[in-house]
């Protein structure tokens, strides 16, 4: 079921868009005047030129796009990154380069990924025992051994 985000768009590209139908993000792209050139391990903050209203409720998770981080070692830092339904800001995306070679983001290329989600806030508990479970403390790892 639809819901309906008002968007505002100062860039030069196209809205962001559903790639089939079955699509859970949709890519964003880069807002630049010129290239940009990340050296291996260098970050960034690469701009979209969007800016948007998420009903109440309702959030943006940024995500990685496969193809990038496979083919370039690019990634993005903070990630699932959170936009809130009360941030009014452009939308910006934290870029980091993974690979051993310079990599390039040139005005326009898809740089990540956008989902939006209901979530649902916590009532916090504060308690002084937790029920037992099978697993317990057990993490890290736990569940794999044999």
């Amino acid at each position: 079921m639809p819901i309906t985000v008002k968007i505002i768009n100062q860039s030069n590209n196209p809205l962001p868009e559903y790639a089939t139908a079955s699509s859970a993000g949709m890519d964003l792209r880069a807002h630049l005047e010129a290239p940009v050139t990340l050296q291996s391990l260098e970050r960034t903050l690469i701009p979209t030129g969007l800016f948007m209203e998420l009903p109440e409720g309702y959030e943006a998770q940024i995500r990685p796009r496969s193809g990038l981080a496979i083919k370039q070692g690019l990634t993005l830092l903070n990630t699932p990154g959170t936009i809130d339904a009360d941030y009014r800001g452009e939308i910006k995306i934290i870029l980091i380069n993974l690979s051993t070679e310079a990599q390039t983001i040139q005005p326009g290329d898809r740089i990540a990924q956008m989902i939006i989600a209901p979530y649902i806030q916590a009532q916090l508990e504060e308690v002084t025992l937790l029920t037992d479970t099978a697993r317990g403390s057990g993490g890290f790892g736990h569940t794999g051994k044999s």
